[in-house]
Parts: C-alpha cells; structure tokens; sequence
C-alpha cells in the first residue's frame, strides 16, 4: 500500500469515528443534560467536515505533475490544515461562548450515565489519535497530522467535560456549572493545539528550514558514492508528501564535465531508491580546491 492510499484510509476512519461519535455525544449531551458534552459533539461535528477536507486534500495532492504543477499539487496539504485549524477555532469559539451563557443561567445538573459515555469516548479518541499519527508519520501528510490533533483535542475535552461533570455530581446542588467550566477550559486547550497544528504547516508554504535530519543524512550518504568528496549545501522542500531537493557537491576538479554529469546523475538514484519520500533532487556540481 503507498502512502496515498494509507493516509486515505486513515482518513476514511476518521470520518466514520467522527460521525458516530458526534451522534453518541449529541444524544448523550441533550438527554443527560450535559452541556460539556454537548459541546464536545460541536467539536465532533466539526471534525467530521474537517476530515473530510483531509481525504479531498489528499487525493489532490496525490495527483502528478503536469505542465503548470512541475512540483505536484502537495501544496494542498498545508492549505487543507489551515482550513482544519479554522474549524479548530470556531468550534473552540462556539464552545466557549455557550459555557460562558451556561454558567450565567442556573440549570439542572447532568446525569450520572454521561460519565460512562465520556469514559469510552476518551479511550476511543485516544486510539484513535494513536493510529491517526502513526499514519501521519508513515506518509508525512501535515493534514493527517492535524487530523490525529483533532483526535488528540477531542479526548482532551472529553477529559475536562468527565472532570466537570464528576464534581457536579459529586458535589450536587450548587455546582451545576462545573460542567460548563470544563467545556470553557476544554474551548481553551483547543486553540492551544490549534497553533502548535498550524505553525509546521505555516513553516511548509513559506519553505522553512526545518528538516535538519532528513539534509544531514543526505550529506551523508552522498559522501558514499564514488567520486563525491563533500557536499557543501543542501535545502529541502516538502510538498503534500514528498520532498524536493536542491543540493550541492564537491567533486575532483580534474574530471570532465561529463563525468561530473555521470556522478551527479548517480547520486540522484541512488537517493531516491535511499529515500523514496524524495521526489526530485537538483544536484550542483562544484570543482574541488
């Protein structure tokens, strides 16, 4: 399975999670009288439009170059988690605008089967986060990724709505509104994640230096091949899934342009085969001192 068809995959999980966790929470929100939970299904519904974006930006970043996308359409992919980040901060916005209307009106308190409802919630969105993010580093999708955080905020937020809703039980009259508490503490970690999801994609489409790892190993095993003595630069650029290179390497002055032609062109498949992420590299060749 290539890695298109494994983040699609996770995708489809995610949609299919979503949805019949939006419709469990909705149900159980209204008639447990638990507007924590209620607004987790918020966070829910969202996340079902959201995933769904992932999937469609996937399938179009997988699309291949062509005459006007020489690098591929992987620049979706950082478009997409931005668009994710923005149903991110809605929710967190609806969320926290309802706690605050909640706990200015008395209400009645939530009941005790919410709590059970939460539990299996928590461990499900963890799970869930768990195989999500692994699929996101398998395939190094950024929209992934801020799929998997969506899981990851989720069961957050179902943490704090079970917290609020245990010490309104437990306390009883009085503190009816230690559920709503919690859905505005839970509205706050979700704009948290959403900057920590938002910055590598930000770092993505400006073409920021930040795969420090991924150049140092190819200064690596570029100094393997036969007639390469040093490299002297290498800048790297992701787009969707995969990573286009530029570098740089030091050959013996005294060869001829053609065998410098031959090594370069060397090097190339030799670190594609290496690193199948990678889909191009564009090697400079320069004279030795």
């Amino acid at each position: 399975m290539d890695k298109t068809q494994t983040a699609q995959k996770a995708s489809i999980f995610s949609i299919i999670g979503n949805t019949l966790l939006a419709v469990c929470k909705w149900l159980a929100g209204y008639f447990g009288n638990s507007y924590a939970l209620i607004a987790d299904a918020i966070e829910s519904t969202a996340d079902i439009f959201s995933s769904i974006l992932v999937l469609l930006g996937i399938r179009y970043a997988s699309k291949p170059a062509d005459e006007d996308h020489p690098y591929g359409h992987g620049r979706i992919e950082p478009l997409v988690t931005f668009a994710v980040v923005g149903f991110l901060i809605i929710s967190a916005t609806i969320i926290a605008i309802e706690s605050i209307e909640n706990i200015r009106t008395p209400h009645e308190g939530p009941k005790l089967f919410t709590l059970f409802v939460l539990g299996a919630i928590i461990i499900w969105k963890e799970l869930s986060y768990r195989l999500v993010i692994r699929k996101a580093k398998q395939t190094g999708s950024t929209s992934l990724k801020a799929d998997a955080w969506h899981h990851r905020s989720d069961a957050i937020t179902s943490v704090a709505a079970f917290i609020g809703i245990s010490i309104a039980i437990y306390k009883g009259e009085g503190y009816e509104s230690a559920d709503d508490w919690a859905a505005l503490f839970a509205a706050f970690i979700i704009l948290y994640n959403s900057y920590h999801i938002l910055k590598p994609a930000w770092g993505e489409m400006m073409d920021k230096d930040m795969y420090t790892d991924i150049a140092n190993d190819i200064c690596d095993f570029s100094k393997t091949i036969d007639g390469v003595a040093d490299t002297e630069k290498c800048h790297i650029r992701k787009t969707g899934m995969s990573y286009y290179v530029d570098l740089h390497i030091i050959v013996n002055k005294n060869i001829t342009v053609k065998e410098g032609h031959d090594i370069a062109h060397e090097l190339k498949r030799r670190l594609i085969a290496h690193k199948p992420e990678i889909a191009d590299v564009l090697i400079h060749v320069e004279p030795s001192r």
